[in-house]
């Protein structure tokens, strides 16, 4: 695997790093543990001192944060800022909220005679992140502040096409205090996922990444009999209600699918519309879209990125003209876009009936898939017609009637009216093909911890 620094802006390669050596992922083995053992005992207060300091130098450096996420996987500059921002929120979450997250359970006995329990939440050793670049600092904040949080240490072995932003991380927990090895980031072959989880010091895998990538670690990590948290692809489906208020829900429609350029697990890929209103949303979407300019990611006017590199966009238009094959009806929508550079024209795909397979994929970039839906009951079926469930959306005026609808769609996070709502405070993860375990919040904290009992009892032996 080759780690290098590609503008998708300009094509031009800015800079390699060499894979670490088998020596390099022993040598971080060793640290991460030696680290564990000390900072397993380490206060909640002091580990929320290290997370504090860390949130405070990505909001102090936000713009070189920022800077570097657009050089590396072109991602407008604003974007950038707001993921900086984002990363340095779900650091200062668990500075306030760790302990509490971890406290102690007091456990209601049926029978007093089974004594006085407690559940209590112990960290286990050194979590092994593999984190992928559509999002190059907020899959490593949601991953190292819960679990470093948690007593834990971790091992990153970052994408290829964002090495700095693995890079810059690193220093940044070592500038906030964190004990040099508690984090660190290596530049890891592929032959390392089985070295590193099949050494006992490791308790388990967390892995953000394809449907492909999730089957290959999660094998792995079931053959070391490691845990594994998986957070894979998504199809999301956009669900508008007939009475959905067009304008505001269009504009959604339009942010949801083309922000990031696309690249994103929780994009509103699939809209499903009403019959009532479909015709004046198509018009009103089309428009929108049309609207959205491509250009200089640095450049406060643009509004639609390139994807992350020109492999990115050769491997999305050759899976259209695959869906083309299997029936799908295409038509460009976007506005041209620059000949230089990763960019890709934004498409609109119809004709997704149950014969055709297309339906079923994940298109990562500015795709979108277009259905029409009799009522609400149809609505659903569609939604659930997906290998995927990841998260989901419902427009309606009537949040009553938008909650009972996204209630009956087989995700593990549905939004009504707003597309997705990632946040510090909200858990993240789904279901079926996109993958278990959860993420952020005291889900995500207590993923890789034990959860130990201690029963004091005091009875007489029975003999």
């Amino acid at each position: 695997m080759a780690y290098a620094t590609t503008n998708p802006y300009t094509g031009e390669t800015l800079k390699t790093f060499p894979n670490a050596t088998d020596q390099d992922v022993q040598t971080a083995l060793t640290e991460a543990y030696d680290v564990f053992k000390t900072w397993r005992h380490t206060s909640f207060a002091e580990r929320a001192k290290v997370m504090t300091a860390a949130g405070q130098i990505l909001r102090r450096d936000i713009d070189k944060y920022a800077r570097l996420a657009t050089l590396e996987m072109g991602k407008t500059f604003a974007e950038a800022k707001a993921e900086t921002i984002l990363s340095a929120e779900i650091f200062e979450y668990y500075a306030t909220h760790a302990e509490r997250l971890l406290a102690p359970e007091k456990l209601p006995v049926a029978d007093p005679k089974e004594g006085d329990a407690v559940l209590i939440h112990q960290p286990q050793g050194i979590v092994f992140a593999i984190e992928p670049w559509n999002f190059p600092y907020y899959q490593i904040a949601r991953i190292i502040a819960p679990q470093l949080s948690a007593g834990n240490t971790v091992l990153l072995k970052h994408a290829s096409n964002v090495p700095q932003c693995a890079a810059a991380f690193d220093s940044l927990m070592v500038e906030a205090g964190l004990p040099k090895g508690g984090f660190r980031n290596l530049y890891a072959a592929r032959h390392h996922t089985e070295m590193i989880l099949s050494d006992p010091r490791v308790c388990g895998v967390a892995l953000t990444g394809s449907e492909g990538a999730g089957t290959i670690i999660a094998g792995v990590a079931a053959k070391a009999l490691k845990k594994s948290t998986m957070e894979l692809g998504g199809s999301d489906a956009f669900v508008v209600l007939d009475d959905a208020d067009l304008e505001k829900t269009v504009k959604w429609a339009v942010f949801g699918r083309h922000w990031n350029a696309g690249q994103v697990c929780v994009s509103a890929k699939r809209l499903i519309v009403a019959d009532a209103i479909y015709d004046r949303f198509v018009e009103l979407y089309k428009k929108g879209v049309a609207e959205l300019k491509a250009g200089d990611p640095m450049d406060p006017a643009t509004t639609l990125a390139p994807l992350s590199s020109q492999k990115a966009a050769d491997d999305l238009m050759a899976q259209v003209e695959e869906a083309k094959k299997h029936g799908a009806v295409v038509e460009v929508i976007g506005a041209p876009v620059p000949e230089k550079g990763a960019f890709f024209r934004p498409l609109l795909m119809t004709n997704l009936h149950k014969d055709n397979e297309a339906r079923h994929w994940e298109f990562f970039g500015p795709v979108t898939q277009l259905y029409r839906a009799k009522d609400d009951a149809d609505a659903v079926r569609i939604a659930n017609d997906s290998p995927y469930g990841l998260g989901g959306a419902v427009f309606t005026r009537d949040t009553q009637r938008g909650v009972k609808v996204a209630e009956q769609i087989y995700t593990g996070m549905v939004y009504v009216n707003h597309p997705t709502m990632v946040k510090a405070d909200l858990p993240f993860g789904g279901v079926a093909r996109s993958g278990y375990g959860r993420e952020l919040i005291g889900l995500g904290i207590k993923e890789f911890v034990n959860h130990k009992l201690i029963d004091v009892v005091d009875i007489d032996a029975p003999f």
